[in-house]
């Protein structure tokens, strides 16, 4: 495995998650709030959060389950980029290309490592089967 590459793609998904945190509360709080003032969906971060400490570490397995939990953020920066105005929009779209550097990041990332485990698991079956 090239640890360069790792090491890109996991400063690449840490910095697109702690991006995507920063923009959530900006939006929400500052920037284009539902309400004026502030809205509660700035708590839209919790689930963000969770899978942080995780992604910090590069645990395998919180990897996994982050690419299925961002995927809400990617549909809710779709529908909000294609639905609202102006500058709310434009946060939708921001929020979408973040997800998708997180996305893709993550994935990278993870793939040498499915593929070892892959050439493992044949392995120890061929073994088991003689």
């Amino acid at each position: 495995m090239n640890t360069t590459r790792l090491k890109v793609l996991h400063i690449g998904a840490v910095g697109s998650l702690i991006a995507l945190i920063v923009l959530c509360i900006l939006w929400e709080t500052l920037l284009a709030p539902l309400r004026p003032n502030g809205s509660w969906l700035v708590l839209k971060i919790i689930p963000l959060l969770l899978p942080l400490h995780g992604i910090w570490k590069r645990n395998l397995y919180t990897m996994q389950w982050s690419s299925m939990l961002i995927l809400l953020y990617f549909a809710e920066g779709i529908v909000r980029g294609m639905t609202d105005g102006d500058l709310s929009a434009t946060l939708g779209w921001i929020e979408t290309a973040l997800v998708v550097v997180f996305f893709t990041c993550v994935i990278l990332f993870l793939h040498p490592y499915k593929k070892a485990a892959k050439a493992l698991t044949k392995q120890a079956l061929q073994k088991a089967a003689r």
